[in-house]
């Protein structure tokens, strides 16, 4: 390998030094940069690329449920956040303030959005007044700021984060958990058609809920390093919301009524789970439904063959393009197909077809599969659909290796010491009995850095998220008091 192929491609191992693997991956296949600012990010084009395919999938599935997009100011004054204690106190120390405008000092603090309730619950309590006006679901595209975030890696935890946060509201508590279960059915198909990850469906322990939310509900994606991705979560904020900011309406009977809320939100974190899943020590490894570039087309020619060679390939990517594939043909002089092959691989394009003289003399193409470098070749007439079966086989392959190490890392116990011993040992989910009491957590987060990341839940379905059967045992799994909750217990990012 030459010193320039060497320098482009990736150095870390995935199996030995993930962390540094991660964020070489990052930087060397241009999805992100370090800012000048500690724990602050810069996306570059083909990051943010991947962030605009997520929010079109998801903006779309929002607007066809009702959901309309909106813009509120990225401040909020200090007395709004005061409203609903619970914020105030979740968020103190994740706040970043605001506390002089030019040269003058603000007679007010403001706070730099951690999440955004306390600025848009208001504007709710004034948009509504009759029950014809509910449900009211708005969503809003921005970025927020978590000032505590510490031993920062880009995309799983900045300061600074893009997402969408969602906020409704409904005249019932039937409405507003119907509406906890859409997003958390739209945050786990994204996972699973558009991302290829396979997500447990679960609710956040009550002393980890979102603050002043009845209950938090959660999908989680397991990394290929046993550790635990928060992917999105979906809450029922019960009345306590519409309380402190007085959304009410007046019902079919006239009588003013309080209503019921939901937030619910998915941030860019879903792009460190994408990286850290699918890729290798070659570089970013891409789904075909994310990826920006879905095929790439290498011609292979020596001077007498060259012009033939490019006038096959590109009515080739003519076809290709016509049929709504993203393509790229790589007709570079200055770049020999080695170094392209080793750039392309490390930018995480699925698809990569090969023509040389041979392919164009047979009227064929060869086709190579980016996550195996799997290899067949394909009739050129028939070029359209075998791209399309090979883009949905490379998916499928994403999918099941993922889908395997999510099953294989889902694992019983029954006291601290297999808990302990269990995640030191494989890491993934430890599921177990649970009395409830917060304190079992610590014994373990104490000693391994392991928390309950999520618990089962009967959905709208009367379904139990549980993808092993229920343990047997009654005993808390810690504490050996008596238990009737489940908990898993992971690392987590």
């Amino acid at each position: 390998m030459s010193d320039e192929s060497q320098e482009l491609g990736i150095t870390e191992s995935k199996s030995h030094k993930p962390g540094d693997w991660y964020a070489e991956v990052v930087q060397k296949a241009d999805i992100a940069d370090y800012a000048p600012m500690g724990g602050f990010i810069v996306t570059k084009p083909r990051g943010y690329a991947l962030w605009e395919r997520i929010q079109d999938a998801l903006d779309g599935w929002f607007k066809e449920t009702g959901v309309d997009n909106v813009y509120f100011p990225m401040f909020i004054p200090e007395s709004f956040l005061e409203r609903e204690k619970d914020i105030v106190e979740g968020f103190d120390p994740e706040v970043a303030w605001v506390t002089q405008g030019g040269h003058d000092e603000l007679e007010e603090r403001l706070a730099v959005r951690p999440t955004s309730e306390s600025i848009i619950a208001p504007f709710m309590a004034d948009w509504t007044r009759s029950h014809r006006d509910l449900p009211l679901r708005l969503n809003q595209w921005c970025s927020v700021v978590r000032w505590e975030a510490t031993e920062t890696k880009p995309f799983f935890r900045t300061k600074e984060f893009m997402w969408q946060e969602g906020h409704t509201a409904h005249a019932s508590d039937e409405g507003a958990w119907s509406e906890v279960w859409t997003r958390l059915g739209q945050y786990e198909k994204v996972y699973e058609e558009v991302l290829a990850i396979p997500v447990l469906r679960g609710k956040k322990p009550d002393h980890d809920k979102f603050p002043g939310a009845d209950t938090t509900t959660t999908v989680e994606a397991l990394m290929p390093d046993g550790k635990s991705v928060q992917g999105g979560t979906s809450h029922h904020l019960g009345q306590s919301f519409a309380e402190a900011f007085d959304i009410t309406f007046v019902d079919e009977d006239e009588e003013e009524q309080t209503a019921y809320t939901t937030s619910w939100g998915l941030s860019w974190r879903a792009l460190g789970a994408l990286i850290m899943t699918h890729s290798d020590d070659q570089g970013l490894v891409l789904p075909p439904t994310i990826a920006p570039t879905q095929v790439v087309i290498v011609p292979i020619w020596q001077e007498d063959t060259k012009e033939d060679v490019l006038e096959y390939s590109q009515s080739i990517a003519d076809d290709l393009e016509e049929a709504g594939f993203r393509v790229e043909l790589d007709d570079r002089d200055e770049r020999n197909p080695g170094f392209k092959f080793n750039e392309h691989e490390l930018n995480g394009v699925p698809l990569r077809l090969e023509i040389g003289p041979y392919e164009v003399e047979d009227e064929e193409v060869t086709l190579v599969h980016r996550p195996d470098n799997d290899e067949s070749v394909e009739d050129r007439d028939e070029i359209v659909d075998a791209v399309d079966d090979h883009l949905a086989e490379i998916f499928d392959k994403l999918y099941e290796t993922a889908e395997t190490n999510l099953e294989e890392n889902i694992r019983e116990a029954h006291s601290p010491e297999e808990i302990l011993g269990t995640i030191g040992q494989h890491g993934g989910y430890v599921k177990t009995p649970w009395c409830g009491d917060e304190a079992c957590e610590e014994v373990i987060k104490e000693k391994i850095a392991a928390e309950i990341v999520m618990q089962p839940l009967e959905d709208e379905g009367g379904e139990s998220s549980g993808e092993v059967p229920e343990p047997d045992h009654d005993e808390c799994g810690v504490c050996g008091d008596p238990a009737d909750e489940i908990a898993y217990f992971a690392k987590s990012y």
